[in-house]
């Protein structure tokens, strides 16, 4: 691995639990959903509104990534991060369009 290059789960490692274990968390099923309405997209970290500390952020990208749910790079000036949707649907087909519309159904 490259200096500076995050370290992401392979598609074909990706599993339910962790995945599902991410997505109890409220402020990261919002990430989650907002990058799902544009997941061919890039969005700098930094840019989503969440109600936490800067340390409380990390630790939410960071399990977001290490559960498989998003790809991340640095940038050297930022942090950017997309939905890894190919890798999810191939793996768990519908398990993020469901965990959002029953989010949203709240």
């Amino acid at each position: 691995m490259a200096a500076g290059e995050l370290e992401h789960p392979r598609a074909d490692e990706l599993e339910v639990g962790p995945i599902l274990l991410a997505l109890a968390d409220a402020n990261r099923r919002r990430v989650v959903a907002e990058l799902a309405e544009r997941p061919d997209e890039e969005r700098l970290c930094a840019s989503f509104d969440l109600p936490v500390s800067k340390s409380s952020r990390t630790r939410h990208w960071r399990v977001l990534r290490e559960a498989g749910l998003v790809y991340q790079r640095d940038a050297g000036n930022g942090l950017y991060m997309r939905l890894r949707k190919d890798d999810l649907d191939r793996r768990f087909p519908g398990l993020i369009p469901a965990v959002i519309a029953a989010d949203s159904a709240h």
